[in-house]
């Protein structure tokens, strides 16, 4: 109590800063005797004392506060009436009762005013005050008000006035009509389609969205009815919302007569101006449509923007493809060349239609570059062995490599055309790098005995990339025979193609103990790519021999080498590499250093502990950091266990 006294005269000191802390405070200690002196700053010119006052009366509430905020609704100055309207909204149901008294009062705007704060109450009884404005009183802004406070309160009680009100003029329909979209009472339904007949084409066209919104399948049959004697735009307005109510599927339980006449509908609708329109037309026509349909989608997808409407055109893909094989598509396919043409191409790969891949094939040589990718992406899905011929034609004939590898990958990962096989070894030596990749790939998919003797060849090439691809090549090949080849690589004079041969070696015969020693002699290879190669392929082991190795490669004359040997030792919780990793945190390398201690905080154990613990203090703030890092991580782990 003498808290609040004091409290109450810093409130009325004038003093800003004390006045400021004050009205906090009142709120923090629930001082409600200070309640109307918080009122009263509500008008200061200070924004400071008046934000202050604002936050304590939210806190106090109660019935003292609404009453107290109550009269500066009538302010005359506009920064004053919202902040009171803000407070009401929030602490108003606490006094349900002045609120109610004011909505009968003699200015209209603080009937409006107190509409507006009962839609904030969250109280059913809200309901009846705002029913009886709505209907009665002689401002329309004050029934415009009490329609959307009731929409914002969203009780169904609230349903049968507003349906009343959609008598009213113009302006408050607006208001009714979305209330009744929230509150979706079934009431409303019949009331809403009853009032298409006496209101503007803008409220009538607000209806069936309100309609379209509230989803109630009872709507369906009134909207049906009423199409034929309604206008295009209203009529198009319609369709969607039936098309929302029913979605896709329900749209074939129509009858025969109303799907007919329903689908003329969809024709009509999707070529009107507004998107929401088209994209309900585009799904209804996927279920009802047929291959006029399939043009009207198609016509519309190609309009549309590819970056700014991918979703819309994804749908319209969806539903050309739940309409089926329609020669809408192949027409489009042989006339144009663009956006059109590439969805047509998009929902034929997805029909796995014989007749639609034949036409695929047959518009292939007549198209632009972009379409003939389009063409054989689709193809590579959804074409067989039959088409074999058709893509060795391509290999032959184009010079594209997007198409290319689209080709090759059809001959061999998808059908492995034996047949094929000159073909695709002939591209290892194509001028792009990456259709060259592809073409190994294939070549190696249909891999046989003649497929091995082309290697072969290439293997005694003087071109160093042929003999790379032969390397890799016959280590992907599976075949044991290879290692003496893979053997013989290791001392080829080209670094890269001894990584290779690494690589393929143990690719071929990595979980066979014979193949240590090998890789043991190419630790002491000359060049350090070669020796990460092998420390790289060491790691992906899970022999244990290969556990001396990598520490071998702990005293490798390279960094990186030794690097990489210390994150494989660390992958396998090596403890027996601690005392080789230790001696490397005293590296000048301070990259090196770093590494050494994730190694060590990775392996865990006392004695990386310790080692790491001295260099928490270390001077260089990366290596502190780092130790610091690694010991929490021992720590943890030794937590866990």
């Amino acid at each position: 109590m003498a808290e609040c006294q004091s409290i109450f005269t810093q409130l009325s000191s004038g003093q800003t800063e004390l006045v400021r802390e004050a009205a906090y405070n009142a709120g923090e200690s629930r001082c409600e005797e200070s309640v109307p002196l918080l009122a009263g700053l509500l008008r200061s010119k200070n924004i400071g004392i008046q934000e202050a006052a604002e936050v304590a009366l939210r806190k106090l509430g109660g019935a003292s506060t609404v009453r107290s905020v109550l009269p500066l609704l009538r302010s005359d100055e506009a920064p004053v009436r919202n902040v009171a309207m803000d407070i009401l909204r929030s602490v108003g149901d606490q006094d349900f009762e002045s609120l109610v008294t004011i909505l009968r009062d003699d200015d209209a705007d603080i009937r409006i005013f107190a509409a507006d704060i009962l839609g904030s109450t969250r109280n059913v009884l809200a309901v009846a005050p705002l029913c009886d404005a709505l209907l009665k009183d002689p401002e329309v802004n004050v029934r415009y008000q009490a329609a959307v406070s009731l929409g914002d309160l969203a009780f169904h009680e609230g349903a049968r006035c507003l349906n009343r009100a959609l008598e009213d003029e113009e302006w408050v329909q607006f208001a009714v009509i979305e209330a009744l979209a929230k509150i979706k009472d079934d009431t409303s339904v019949g009331a809403l389609v009853l009032a298409l007949n006496r209101t503007s084409d803008l409220v009538a066209s607000m209806i069936v969205d309100a309609l379209g919104e509230m989803g109630n399948i009872k709507a369906v049959n009134l909207l049906l009815r009423r199409m034929d004697a309604s206008p295009t735009a209203l009529r198009n307005k319609i369709v969607k919302a039936v098309v929302k109510i029913l979605g896709g599927k329900s749209l074939a339980l129509l009858t025969e007569k109303e799907r007919e006449k329903f689908r003329d509908y969809l024709l009509v609708a999707i070529r009107d101006e507004d998107v929401e329109i088209q994209d309900a037309a585009i799904h209804g026509l996927g279920y009802l449509g047929n291959d006029a349909a399939a043009v009207e989608i198609l016509d519309l997808a190609g309009k549309m923007n590819p970056e700014l409407d991918r979703e819309r055109i994804l749908h319209a893909i969806d539903m050309l493809v739940a309409i089926g094989p329609s020669p809408a598509l192949i027409q489009v396919l042989n006339q144009d060349d663009g956006q059109k043409a590439t969805v047509a191409v998009e929902v034929m790969a997805r029909l796995k239609d014989n007749t639609l891949n034949q036409a695929l094939m047959q518009a292939f040589w007549a198209k632009g570059r972009d379409i003939q990718r389009e063409i054989v992406s689709a193809l590579l899905r959804v074409g067989g062995p039959e088409d074999t011929l058709f893509f060795m034609d391509i290999l032959d004939r184009h010079n594209d490599g997007t198409v290319l590898k689209g080709a090759i990958a059809f001959l061999g990962m998808k059908v492995k055309a034996q047949q094929a096989g000159d073909k695709l070894f002939g591209l290892l030596d194509h001028p792009y790098d990456d259709v060259k990749e592809a073409a190994l790939e294939a070549c190696l998919a249909i891999f046989d005995s003649s497929m091995r003797e082309r290697f072969e060849d290439f293997f005694r090439s003087e071109n160093p990339v042929h003999r790379l691809m032969a390397v890799y090549a016959l280590g992907k090949s599976g075949d044991m025979t290879s290692k003496t080849r893979i053997e013989e690589a290791l001392g080829d004079e080209v670094p890269d193609v001894r990584k290779v041969a690494v690589e393929a070696l143990v690719t071929l015969c990595g979980s066979d103990e014979s193949v240590l020693p090998v890789l043991a002699g190419v630790l002491s290879d000359e060049v350090p790519e070669v020796r990460m190669a092998v420390v790289e392929e060491l790691g992906k082991m899970a022999l244990n021999g290969a556990v001396p190795l990598l520490m071998q490669g702990l005293d490798d004359g390279n960094d990186w080498v030794r690097i990489r040997s210390m994150e494989a030792l660390a992958e396998r919780k090596e403890t027996s590499a601690i005392p080789l990793v230790i001696p490397l945190l005293h590296s000048e390398n301070t990259l090196l250093v770093i590494k050494s201690i994730a190694c060590l905080g990775e392996i865990g154990g006392r004695a990386a502990f310790r080692a790491l613990l001295e260099l928490t203090s270390h001077d260089d703030p990366q290596i502190q950091s780092a130790a610091a890092e690694a010991v929490a991580m021992i720590q943890d782990q030794e937590e866990v266990r």
